[in-house]
């Protein structure tokens, strides 16, 4: 992750789609050190994650938000409030959540990060956006460090919208919704060709040059290993990349 100065693993977890601790800490022994944390659905795992930082926290990235960010007060509280459920010194990608719909640029919002950053609470601010053309601008003009954006076969407009501000600034990427919500792992109707595998999915956000990481939400232990080996096969075939971007325009309809 170039603007974090940290090398990770390039397949991150979310946390919040149902393993348990066993499968979580399966996660970390096979070298998954990017940990998307949010405040959903992950009870059960706070004592697996808060033993992974104590074991080698500059060897985990954590990234986490606040619930909601449309004001800086709520910013600093959302981030005391994770400092304090992981039991740990500083987060290393504090981001705001879907901007525009969850959280606002204000001048008071993005202040706060900016202090957060600078009092070493956060490593590095970032951001989670669905709107392509405004994330575009903001890789230009704005100082995240990060942007989280929707990248998948069935919803590529990232390499028109976003991508090509890169040459500008180069942020840390990482992608999420790779599977478009499972609908990339569906066979749609009257079609008779082979349907990708979610780690086809992964391997399609991958062989990107401009991902960092690709989310994953593994919901039990079989999902897991599976996408981890997938990830072993390295970046697709020219011959993969054009089969799954065909079933991603039929899929997206």
């Amino acid at each position: 992750m170039p603007r974090l100065g940290r090398e990770v693993f390039r397949l991150g977890l979310a946390a919040n789609y149902g393993i348990g601790p066993a499968e979580f800490d399966l996660a970390v022994e096979r070298g998954v050190n990017y940990i998307f944390w949010s405040w959903a659905r992950t009870g059960r795992l706070v004592a697996s994650m808060q033993a992974a930082l104590r074991r080698n926290r500059e060897g985990m990235v954590v990234a986490a938000g606040p619930t909601l960010g449309y004001f800086g007060g709520s910013v600093r509280r959302g981030c005391e409030r994770v400092l304090k459920r992981l039991n740990t010194d500083y987060i290393d990608y504090f981001q705001l959540y879907w901007l525009g719909v969850g959280s606002a640029l204000t001048g008071g919002v993005l202040d706060e990060l900016l202090k957060l950053r600078d009092e070493g609470k956060v490593r590095a601010i970032g951001v989670s956006i669905h709107d392509r053309v405004r994330a575009g601008r903001l890789v230009v003009e704005s100082p995240f460090d990060m942007f989280m954006v929707r990248y998948n076969a069935a919803h590529p407009g990232a390499e028109r919208d976003i991508f090509p501000a890169f040459e500008t600034r180069r942020p840390d990427l990482v992608a999420y919704t790779a599977t478009a919500w499972r609908k990339l792992l569906k066979r749609p109707s009257g079609y008779q060709g082979p349907v990708p595998t979610a780690g086809d999915c992964y391997r399609f956000c991958l062989s990107s040059p401009h991902v960092d990481v690709v989310l994953t939400g593994p919901a039990d232990r079989a999902q897991l290993e599976e996408n981890l080996a997938a990830i072993e096969r390295g970046p697709l075939s020219a011959e993969e990349d054009r089969a799954i971007r065909a079933f991603g325009a039929r899929a997206h309809g």
